[in-house]
């Protein structure tokens, strides 16, 4: 057997020393600087839309946001094989250098890309392109991470450290929520949402700079070493990673694993944040406070429930947070509700919205009327929802006889809606004007507010709630990458816990927002989005604990 490299340590036979402490340290703040760099672009969602969706109505607008936002997430399993491979085959060291430098580069170019207004069409084009490198570089980060801080861990300690490497999304995501609450008090408002947005993203060249150098000390992890110096690294590592045995554990570690932890931490903090602010209408500056807060109070239960898997097991804390998460979701959110706008859940209670309408003539809100016929989106019930759906007006809908017009009941008033077919612009304007301002009369006179009135907002119980959702995050996802990691062997490690991980959190979770927006609008609920996560996080705790082994206590030098 070839001997390891001399000066390379081997986990197992020693505490790590300070130095592998400082380089584990410094893997993680490099970490932290890239997840800033790809949540930036979802705390700023709402002011991105307007830059680059303005050809499309407010609400398509901001679901195309939305969209843009998940084309990050969707490519990440992409990027998994890719620079996962690399990282099987050439070290973890370089490749995740790689990595941070596409997602920096990615970032200052979104701070300096024209608006819609000055560039048409290229300017969401590139936009999107852009977020596709973003999360295409996401993709080779996470696993290569995860991967060399546990190769350095000694056993029994995997848990603990690589929940260091767990913060770092929460973190990032705290980082790019201050950065942009101090843009936004030191330009004031108008300002930031007119080009100050742009700051926090042309900073990621400073937090570049800073990460290279950081990456530039590392050295290759030492089972890394080992192995080459065994001669016992993979030749294809896509191939025994998925098409062997072991794409049996892969695929269960999706769905027993990853999928669930996902949609937990996306409901817990993203879905969390946007209800806030879209549904709820609760100023940005407050809710990205209440949020910042609960990540603060939060994050250190990422190391407490890293080191708590190392004595308990992994297994126990996902499948325990992700139950929990799935039974409270629906009390906590309207809890949310109840104390953010406390308004909105009287005018809820005391006059209730109902949309009356042929079925037939509904069509779905978040498609743009660019993409459908006019006679379409200009139906009666098209033009109630669509206002209902752009004030974020809670409603229910029943069933009118086929050809009825639509109308809205809201508390004992009735107002009908108009057949837009066939109007001309000027007549579908006087028309529609006429029925908003019966709507806005209407509503105001039921109670529903434009926004949330900062006076009511319980903002301590809205942190609280906020924490919870967040506390819930660190149950599933502090032991995860201590659970991936040791699933599968060193040669093919890197690619084998990246897939499953990137699908689960690129596409169950990363369209989380989008889908369950999209559930909100096609049924009027304001809850309803709830769904997607409860169902998907019972699903992983069934697999999970049906299929899933523990492995806490395996020995992942081999």
């Amino acid at each position: 057997m070839a001997s390891v490299p001399q000066g390379t340590a081997v986990p197992g036979s020693a505490p790590l020393t300070q130095g592998h402490k400082r380089v584990i340290f410094a893997s993680s703040l490099g970490t932290v600087f890239e997840w800033y760099d790809f949540y930036l672009y979802g705390s700023l969602a709402a002011i991105i839309a307007k830059q680059f969706f303005t050809a499309l109505s407010p609400t398509s607008g901001f679901i195309f946001a939305l969209l843009a936002f998940a084309a990050g997430f969707a490519v990440r399993p992409f990027g998994a094989l890719v620079f996962g491979r690399l990282g099987d085959l050439i070290g973890r060291k370089y490749t995740f250098l790689v990595t941070i430098v596409i997602m920096g580069l990615s970032t200052f170019l979104v701070g300096i890309l024209p608006s819609y207004a000055s560039i048409g069409i290229a300017a969401p084009v590139i936009l999107i392109t852009l977020r596709l490198l973003q999360g295409l570089a996401l993709g080779g980060e996470y696993g290569g991470a995860a991967t060399y801080v546990a190769e350095h861990a000694p056993p029994g300690k995997r848990g603990l450290y690589t929940s260091f490497i767990q913060t770092t999304a929460t973190l990032g995501l705290f980082l790019s929520l201050l950065v942009i609450l101090g843009c936004r008090t030191w330009l004031g408002t108008e300002e930031f949402d007119k080009w100050g947005w742009r700051i926090p993203f042309l900073l990621s060249v400073v937090l570049l700079g800073i990460s290279v150098w950081i990456r530039l000390q590392l050295n290759e992890s030492p089972l890394f070493q080992q192995m080459k110096a065994e001669g016992k690294g993979s030749k294809a590592p896509i191939t025994e990673s998925f098409f062997s045995s072991n794409g049996k554990i892969a695929l269960l570690a999706l769905l027993g694993a990853t999928a669930g932890q996902a949609v937990v931490w996306y409901a817990g903090q993203f879905y969390a944040l946007f209800f806030l602010t879209q549904t709820l209408k609760i100023d940005a500056t407050t809710a990205n406070l209440l949020m910042a807060g609960a990540l603060a109070a939060a994050t250190p239960f990422f190391v407490v429930f890293g080191w708590l898997s190392d004595k308990i097991g992994r297994k126990p804390i996902i499948m325990a947070g992700c139950l929990i998460a799935a039974l409270t979701y629906f009390p906590i959110f309207k809890a949310l509700t109840h104390y953010g706008n406390p308004a909105l859940e009287a005018a809820s209670q005391t006059s209730p919205v109902t949309v009356l309408a042929d079925p037939a003539q509904c069509a779905f809100q978040f498609v743009p009327g660019e993409l459908k016929s006019h006679v379409t989106f200009r139906s009666s019930c098209d033009i109630v929802k669509g206002y209902l759906a752009g004030k974020n007006i809670p409603y229910v809908n029943e069933a009118a006889p086929a050809g009825t017009l639509a109308s809205v009941k809201i508390g004992t008033t009735t107002i009908p809606s108009f057949d837009g077919a066939g109007l001309n612009a000027d007549q579908f304007k006087a028309q529609s004007t006429t029925f908003t301002d019966a709507m806005a009369a209407a509503t105001k006179a039921a109670g529903y507010p434009d926004k949330a009135d900062p006076t009511q907002i319980n903002r301590f119980m809205v942190f609280i709630l906020l924490t919870i959702l967040v506390f819930y995050v660190t149950m599933v996802y502090g032991p995860i990458a201590a659970w991936l990691v040791e699933l599968f062997p060193t040669r093919i490690r890197y690619t084998s816990m990246s897939l499953p991980y990137h699908i689960g959190n690129g596409w169950f979770g990363g369209f989380l927002p989008t889908t369950a927006f999209a559930l909100v609008a096609a049924t009027g609920n304001i809850y309803q989005g709830l769904w997607y996560p409860i169902v998907i996080a019972l699903f992983t705790f069934v697999v999970g604990s049906l299929f899933l082994r523990e492995t806490k206590d395996v020995d992942i030098s081999k």
